[in-house]
């Protein structure tokens, strides 16, 4: 099973990005889905995340600003970002618990880098 996120970029402040993480491989269902975002010099924080039945879950400070949501196709996740400040800059990584015949294990992404320029 391989995680691609793509969408990434450089924007202009107040500008919008959507990020997108489809999934590939064996894969017999996908429950959770998440993002996160490391910026530079900081540790991996929590951005969002999406149920298999569709609830989501932000952190605190981008609720509001983010969206994530599912594709028509089933093993794809968006992530929408709009008013992007400096202060977003970081490398975004999608995350997903994936059935594999009967087995349920987490998989990463490799990230894609969103830069927001002041």
């Amino acid at each position: 099973v391989q995680l691609q996120a793509s969408g990434g970029g450089l924007v202009q402040a107040g500008g919008s990005l959507r990020l997108s993480c489809v999934a590939s491989g064996s894969i017999s269902s996908i429950n959770t889905v998440r993002w996160f975002r490391q910026a530079p010099g900081k540790q991996r924080e929590f951005v969002a995340h999406i149920t298999s039945g569709g609830f989501t879950n932000y952190a605190a400070s981008l609720k509001g600003q983010f969206t994530i949501s599912r594709g028509n196709a089933k093993n794809t996740v968006y992530l929408q970002m709009n008013s992007l400040k400096p202060e977003d800059t970081a490398v975004y990584f999608c995350n997903a618990d994936v059935y594999t015949d009967r087995t349920l294990r987490n998989y990463w992404g490799q990230g894609t880098l969103v830069t927001v320029s002041s």
